[in-house]
């Protein structure tokens, strides 16, 4: 036969053999390569979400399940029975309008979303749950639950620092401090910038928080 025919058909020699695998081997450290930034960035990201996460987030939830636990004998623990006896106690008789005068607004609001799901608050607390898992599994069942928060003594910091710390609020915050302080609510809704909110928030630092 031919001598160009057997040229086409012989075999690889070793060194091409050796050149194939180096590329595939590079592209396949390559592919390893990718994976690996790929994960770092999206590392990255988590950290960051977390870094952001809301330090107020569930606080008021968080303050109701210490106050309840503090009402439960040390050996009744693990009794979901005396954690929502205790939790009643906590709240007051609030189907008779006869709340725990202790309770501020936030706590009693607290317990008016609570009372309704409140086998799930002490079953929780039973399993001796932290208390910030606690309320990640009531807030399941209800999204306010995390959502209420204690307002901001925004009066007891310098003026430059109040200034800076409204500004990162958002206005659904800021009218929450309006509102605890007495602010005419038909004043607060004629509102459209965030500045104005600011604004009467400085201008009503003399009112009762």
């Amino acid at each position: 036969p031919p001598a160009s025919r057997i040229h086409a058909s012989r075999a690889p020699s070793v060194r091409e053999c050796q050149g194939r695998v180096v590329v595939g081997g590079r592209r396949a450290a390559s592919g390893f390569g990718m994976r690996v930034v790929l994960g770092l960035v999206l590392a990255a990201v988590a950290w960051g979400a977390a870094e952001k996460k809301d330090p107020k987030e569930c606080e008021v939830c968080i303050a109701t399940v210490q106050a309840v636990d503090g009402l439960v004998d040390a050996d009744e623990k693990k009794s979901v029975q005396s954690i929502v006896e205790a939790l009643e106690r906590h709240c007051g008789d609030l189907q008779n309008e006869k709340p725990n005068p202790a309770l501020g607004p936030r706590d009693l609001k607290m317990c008016y979303y609570v009372l309704p799901i409140k086998t799930t608050l002490a079953e929780a607390m039973a399993m001796r749950m932290p208390k910030e898992r606690v309320c990640k599994k009531l807030k399941q069942k209800n999204d306010e639950i995390c959502a209420i928060k204690y307002p901001v003594k925004v009066d007891q910091i310098p003026a430059e620092e109040m200034l800076a710390k409204l500004k990162k609020m958002r206005i659904k915050e800021l009218r929450g401090i309006l509102n605890d302080r007495g602010v005419d609510k038909s004043k607060i809704d004629n509102f459209v910038e965030k500045d104005e909110y600011i604004k009467e928030i400085m201008a009503t630092q003399h009112l009762e928080l």
